[in-house]
């Protein structure tokens, strides 16, 4: 019942129990006057009237104080039960708030404001509570991104010291005259270059999750041929596998003329990202990297297979989360921010696909993604 509507039949009540005494109180003095007639078993009629008038004035009195003592108290009771019905309406969701506030203002959100009815302060005492809850998962979040924020610090401090120092090292080693035969002094170089590919490549990384938490992702949708897009990209992974000693195997079975709606660019970078994870975690002493483009119906599947350490069942279904590190496939001796594969994912929603991996425990991995084939619409 509304507050509103409380008040108004509070106050209602209020002013009709002293009329309803009132008439009850005429009517009682109506009735006293009143001849009574009693009739006996054997039809004789007796009149009862009451002939004496300062008798009967006496009564009539002792009957007004009566009904006067009796209406008194009943208005009394009345007005009390219905004061403290609509303080009670108004001063226990007040006492909630307050006490509700008082939480808020020390920063505990961990309670729950339960008032209920459906008066204007049940409808307040609600819409508070909606606010505390949505307060709670703002702090919570935000707690979270601080979170992820100093481990990204952290683990870019790992990782760019990582390859700094050795590329400093080889440098040094190259000006001291270790590197004193063509051999040597080739692989120093192809060391340097890897590691400073690192580096660009994790720069690069940093630059677009910054872009991710701001929804500035630059895409820039088209058609691409993906015999031609993929053999490009294909070519370009082969020649950094090339340098590391890595053996690629790329495997087209699209027909020639299927296009697919893709940011160029955007889908070159979840290749590398992919890539790079794998070649993270490589433990056989012939490295092989497959890359395979496939016809799924709608879509075209992408698959890039490595048999490299292999992911745990326990850790598979958690590897695209941001941050995440499994003490076996990610651990953190091998480098990475732990956003590689979350941009991956990221990257492959907003182009309507999806992503997801199989692997066995030191066998390899193989990730899966999926984009729509362009179809066109036929003419009427």
């Amino acid at each position: 019942m509304k507050l509103k509507t409380r008040i108004i039949l509070g106050f209602t009540m209020i002013i009709l129990m002293p009329l309803l005494l009132f008439a009850a109180t005429l009517y009682g003095f109506s009735q006293s006057q009143k001849t009574q007639v009693q009739t006996e078993s054997d039809g004789t009629v007796y009149d009862i009237s009451i002939t004496d008038s300062a008798d009967s004035q006496g009564r009539v009195h002792v009957m007004a104080k009566d009904l006067f003592i009796s209406a008194f108290i009943i208005l009394i009771s009345v007005a009390l039960v219905v004061g403290l019905w609509v303080y009670r309406s108004i001063a226990v969701p007040l006492v909630k708030l307050k006490k509700a506030t008082q939480n808020i203002k020390e920063g505990n959100l961990d309670f729950v404001l339960d008032v209920e009815g459906n008066d204007e302060f049940s409808e307040l005492c609600q819409d508070f509570e909606e606010m505390r809850r949505r307060l709670k998962e703002s702090t919570e979040e935000k707690n979270l991104i601080e979170k992820e924020n100093k481990e990204l610090i952290s683990n870019i401090s790992h990782d760019l010291k990582t390859p700094i120092t050795a590329v400093k090292g080889y440098i040094e080693g190259i000006m001291d005259g270790v590197a004193d035969t063509p051999e040597k002094m080739d692989r120093y170089v192809r060391t340097i270059y890897n590691k400073t590919n690192e580096m660009d490549h994790l720069i690069n990384e940093l630059t677009f999750y910054s872009k991710i938490d701001t929804n500035r992702i630059p895409y820039t949708f088209g058609k691409l041929n993906v015999e031609d897009y993929f053999a490009d990209c294909a070519e370009e992974v082969g020649l950094e596998l090339e340098t590391r000693g890595i053996e690629l195997v790329y495997a087209n079975y699209v027909e020639k003329d299927v296009m697919v709606i893709a940011d160029g660019e955007q889908i070159r970078r979840v290749i590398h990202n992919i890539i790079s994870n794998a070649i993270k975690y490589m433990d056989k002493p012939k490295e092989i990297i497959q890359i395979r483009i496939k016809d799924v119906g709608d879509f075209i599947q992408i698959e890039i297979e490595d048999n490299g350490k292999g992911i745990g069942p326990k850790d598979l279904p958690y590897i695209f989360d941001r941050f995440y590190r499994t003490d076996v496939s990610r651990n953190s001796s091998k480098g990475g921010s732990g956003i590689g594969l979350s941009i991956v994912k990221k990257i492959l929603e907003d182009h309507g696909g999806k992503v997801w991996a199989t692997s066995r425990l030191g066998i390899g991995t193989i990730m899966y993604f999926v984009l729509r084939k362009y179809q066109e619409v036929p003419m009427k």
